[in-house]
């Protein structure tokens, strides 16, 4: 399995996990806001980040495209 994909399951576990998601609506948020596309294109530097910045990111991201 490509790092990417890893990388992409393990940021949406632990988002799931932060706000006591179920896995699917973990996964739905991440699909409407395009967060799975948004972590790859930045793959290379949220890699080196903690899981609590990472999740922290993507609540950003979301929220700007509320």
């Amino acid at each position: 399995m490509p790092e990417v994909v890893r990388f992409k399951i393990f940021c949406l576990e632990r988002y799931k996990y932060t706000h006591n998601l179920a896995g699917k609506d973990a996964l739905r948020l991440f699909k409407e806001y395009g967060v799975l596309d948004y972590i790859e294109s930045f793959y290379d530097v949220l890699h080196s980040f903690g899981d609590k910045y990472i999740v922290s990111d993507i609540d950003e991201f979301i929220e700007a495209r509320r």
